[in-house]
């Protein structure tokens, strides 16, 4: 008794599938008349943005989907024990030609199945990976804000024949963040939409756009590159107490050039190659350029004071040569008169090479104020800047 209607049930699912699809042509537009528009509304909710590439583009994974009315599919539900909707093959069936427009969807799971209701209202569901093309301003990395459109269109259907609309209003889509994974690097400001036609081969096309407006959480970058490259400069700028003559202040900058290299290299691997602006955190390699100037003029100067002392030597035993010359076998007045002259002379050496130094120690110090000063007007502005739009960002 208990299997009676249980057998009854599964027969009315079986006999429902097989009066909807007997006579189906899955490939004419289901409308009885063939001038009737046929609305497809379509709707996204975006989950999660996988990755950004070095090529101008986004990884997103959305749950998409789309409703349209199949007037081939209506059933009395009192007709077949109540079934008020069914699950059908999406083969078998008429699917609407709706796609991407920007780039071609990614790996996407197949969805076998769509929801029929008896009114022929047909539910199509799927999450998809697309990639979206977008043009990245990296200027103000890492607080920039990318915006990223996704557009939907019928491949073929004219506005005659498919028209698109959206399901939800446009204020529930964008400010939709439900199932968004906001634990990620980026973090979802809101999906925007827009509809619009348009003109063609003397045919108006139905458009839909989402704008996908997303912003960097930059606190990575900035305790992985921008706090130590600040700590570089700040270094830097400690160098110029060092003295100019001294072999330290070389080494010293060597150094800090090394690790100005390495994060040099580490900003340029994060940042997408086809950039087209100069971010705005590359600028410290002025503050490089600046050591590299400092770090030549700390060379010139060391070899100019050791040239100098290299050439007064000779000069010396020169003149001690020829004061020896003037007689063999000197007196005790004579030799007198010559050890005075030798000092006299070595004094007057020193006094020359003293005031060489000096000058160039003078002018090389007047230049090393200056590239001082430069540099720390360099290092200001560049981490007021940093931290302006860290602040904006935090309150935007």
């Amino acid at each position: 008794a208990e299997s009676v209607p249980e057998k009854s049930k599964r027969s009315a699912l079986n006999q429902l599938t097989r009066t909807l699809l007997r006579n189906y042509d899955c490939g004419v537009r289901p409308v009885h008349n063939w001038t009737s528009l046929t609305t497809v509304y379509i709707d996204l909710i975006l989950q999660s943005v996988l990755d950004d590439g070095k090529t101008q583009s986004i990884t997103t994974s959305i749950l998409y989907r789309q409703v349209w009315t199949d007037e081939f599919l209506v059933w009395d539900p009192e007709e077949f024990d109540g079934i008020n909707e069914i699950s059908l093959s999406s083969d078998a069936i008429w699917i609407p030609d709706v796609i991407v427009t920007e780039v071609n969807e990614g790996k996407s799971p197949q969805i076998p199945y769509v929801y029929v209701n008896s009114s022929g209202s047909v539910r199509n569901y799927r999450p998809m990976q697309v990639v979206l093309a977008c043009s990245l301003e990296m200027y103000a990395f890492p607080f920039d804000k990318q915006n990223c459109s996704l557009t939907f269109r019928s491949w073929l259907h004219s506005v005659t024949e498919i028209d698109l609309a959206l399901w939800r209003s446009a204020e529930a889509i964008a400010n939709d963040k439900r199932e968004f994974m906001n634990d990620g690097e980026w973090e979802l400001l809101s999906i925007p939409s827009s509809y619009w036609q348009i003109h063609q081969d003397d045919t108006d096309y139905a458009h839909i756009q989402f704008n996908v407006l997303i912003r960097r959480r930059p606190l990575l970058y900035v305790v992985g590159l921008l706090i130590p490259s600040i700590f570089l400069m700040l270094v830097d700028i400690t160098s110029f107490y060092l003295p100019l003559n001294s072999g330290t202040r070389i080494v010293f900058k060597v150094s800090i050039l090394l690790g100005y290299t390495v994060f040099r290299v580490n900003i340029t691997e994060e940042l997408p190659s086809t950039a087209v602006r100069t971010p705005l955190i590359v600028f410290f390699v002025v503050c490089m350029a600046l050591l590299m100037l400092s770090l030549i003029k700390s060379m010139l100067v060391v070899k100019l004071l050791y040239h100098n002392e290299k050439e007064l030597e000779p000069s010396l035993e020169e003149d001690l040569l020829s004061l020896n010359e003037i007689q063999d076998e000197p007196s005790r007045l004579d030799w007198l008169l010559q050890e005075l002259a030798s000092l006299r002379l070595a004094l007057s050496q020193d006094d020359k090479e003293s005031s060489a130094q000096a000058d160039w120690l003078d002018l090389c110090s007047k230049l090393d104020r200056f590239l001082f000063r430069f540099y720390l007007l360099v290092v200001v502005l560049y981490t007021s800047t940093l931290l302006l739009l860290w602040a904006s960002w935090s309150f935007a």
